[in-house]
């Protein structure tokens, strides 16, 4: 019987988890055979079948016999496919064919033709690798980008099991992907907050809204600007740091977004949307729309036609800043802090306060309409702001916005102060602070009193 043995990881959540893949080959047994054992999932299952036609179709060899394929510990569930590559190169060092060890990880997804695909999750199997791995790390060439901005590791990208094997043997020189980091952080969006004509008083709003991370609710008429006003929000934010820059393109990696994410994320789901595809969770778990708007915005349109467990759901990552899935046998944590941006009619038929346009709705249907938002979560709204609606002839009368770049240099020097203010605290905003925080540094005078 011969045994090999070489290391990869898994995701749980946005963390990465390393783990030991094993091969026993029996050539002595009547049986011509992959078994997987050790937790894995369908995807890990289903990988013996792709794995033995790459290794074939690479033109290697594969001996009768058994083959026992074991992921250790054994009582950490392994998803999705990153663990096809491994679990090859472990087979063909169990046969001779080359040889690999503890110090050797790899992770990617083979074809059946034996090509190296992307997988997911690289970033953060990087990032947690970078701490307490010292060995040689083998990725798919597609995921080249991700590793570049990743030091500490000895880190190669490979585009096929031939060329891996090849390498590995020594027949084949690989350039080792270099550290080149984040890159610049200066991004420039599309659009831009001088495309708003007048709402000055809705637009100074947002302004201390983002200055201090705080959440906003927008009530006003269709066609008032609502939508347009949210989507040009991230354009005034500050740069995103290194840090926000990796914190966010984890998740966007875990979710199976390549790439770095260096924008401001703006999400906006469907009013439709599921409390699973908000708050994440499934039975896989997966982060939700909270967790990709980590750093960013958050947009509900039209919010109270979101389904009430929705909306109550939002509340405790409001406050926290992550959102918690619990499983049977597991637990994974996502971060989930973002700005929540609402916007809604004022009535059901969206005409209440419209000078040209009459409502139809009963001081009743208003009511009816406006209790879908609880008490508590609009508690969390720290501020509300009436978007008035503009005739065509009074916008063409007004001159073009403010830029956005302006606006976003008054927001980074607010910034700046908050940070000097809470120097020696955990926190960087005003919108964070605690009850206890708000009475050491918020103190009006009787006058403000």
């Amino acid at each position: 019987m011969n045994y090999s043995k070489l290391s990869s990881a898994t995701i749980q959540g946005i963390e990465a988890m390393k783990i030991d893949v094993e091969v026993d080959f029996d050539n002595r047994s009547v049986f011509n055979d992959i078994d997987v054992v050790g937790l894995g999932d369908t995807a890990v299952k289903e990988s013996r079948k792709r794995v033995k036609s790459a290794i074939l179709n690479s033109g290697f060899s594969l001996p009768h016999g058994k083959y026992v394929v074991n992921l250790a510990p054994g009582d950490v569930r392994k998803e999705g496919s990153m663990l096809d590559l491994p679990i090859a190169l472990c087979i063909l060092a169990s046969t001779g064919i080359v040889q690999v060890s503890e110090n050797i990880l790899a992770i990617g997804e083979l074809s059946l033709n034996g090509e190296v695909k992307r997988v997911n999750g690289v970033l953060p199997v990087l990032l947690s690798l970078s701490e307490r791995f010292n060995g040689t790390v083998l990725i798919p060439k597609e995921n080249e980008e991700e590793a570049k901005c990743v030091k500490g590791l000895d880190i190669y990208a490979v585009e096929s099991l031939r060329e891996c094997v090849e390498f590995l043997r020594g027949d084949r020189a690989l350039k080792q992907i270099e550290y080149s980091g984040i890159g610049n952080t200066n991004v420039e969006y599309e659009i831009d907050f001088s495309d708003v004509r007048d709402h000055e008083m809705v637009k100074r709003a947002v302004e201390i809204a983002v200055a201090g991370f705080h959440n906003i609710l927008m009530i006003g008429n269709p066609g008032s600007g609502k939508t347009m006003i949210a989507k040009r929000i991230p354009t005034i934010f500050p740069p995103m740091s290194e840090e926000e820059i990796l914190e966010t393109s984890k998740v966007y990696s875990a979710s199976g977004y390549p790439g770095i994410v260096k924008l401001r994320p703006f999400r906006s789901p469907h009013h439709t949307a599921s409390t699973v595809s908000i708050i994440g969770g499934g039975t896989n778990p997966r982060p939700g729309e909270i967790s990709l708007a980590h750093n960013g915005v958050l947009f509900l349109d039209e919010l109270p036609e979101f389904k009430r467990d929705v909306l109550e759901a939002l509340r405790q990552p409001l406050e926290e800043g992550i959102v918690t899935v619990a499983r049977a046998k597991f637990t994974v944590t996502y971060p989930a802090r973002f700005m929540l941006v609402g916007a809604m009619n004022p009535c059901p038929c969206g005409n209440l306060g419209d000078p040209k346009q009459p409502c139809v709705c009963s001081p009743r249907d208003i009511m009816r309409y406006r209790k879908k938002i609880s008490g508590p979560l609009l508690d969390r709204m720290d501020l509300v702001i009436n978007v008035p609606k503009l005739s065509f002839e009074e916008m063409m009368k007004k001159p073009e916005g403010e830029k956005s770049s302006s606006i976003r240099e008054r927001v980074i020097k607010a910034r700046e102060i908050q940070k000097r203010r809470f120097r020696d605290t955990h926190i960087s905003c005003n919108s964070q602070m605690s009850h206890r925080m708000l009475r050491r540094f918020v103190q009006l005078d009787e006058k403000s009193e």
